[in-house]
C-alpha cells in the first residue's frame, strides 16, 4: 500500500528534473546547428526564458522547450 502511495510522489519530484533536461538538451541540439554553420562556440550564447519574460529579453526566438514555457533566446556577441 506505502508503495503505491510513494510511486506518485516520487514522479511528481521528478518530472521537473526531466523537464528541465529536455531544455538543456534543445538547447545543445540548437547550439551544434549554429555551430555547424560556421558561427564560433564564444560568439553567441543561448538561454532558456520563460515566456512572460520574452519581451524584455534582447536576442531572437530560435525554440522553445518545456511544453512551450519556455523560448530559446540566441544572443550574437
Amino acid at each position: 500500500m506505502k508503495k503505491k502511495l510513494l510511486l506518485p510522489l516520487f514522479a511528481l519530484v521528478l518530472v521537473p528534473v526531466f523537464a528541465q533536461a529536455s531544455c538543456e538538451s534543445v538547447i545543445e541540439e540548437i547550439k551544434q546547428k549554429i555551430i555547424n554553420n560556421g558561427v564560433p562556440a564564444d560568439n553567441f550564447s543561448l538561454v532558456a526564458v520563460p515566456n512572460d519574460e520574452v519581451d524584455s529579453s534582447k536576442g531572437q526566438v530560435v525554440g522553445h522547450c518545456q511544453n512551450d514555457s519556455y523560448k530559446i533566446i540566441y544572443t550574437r556577441h
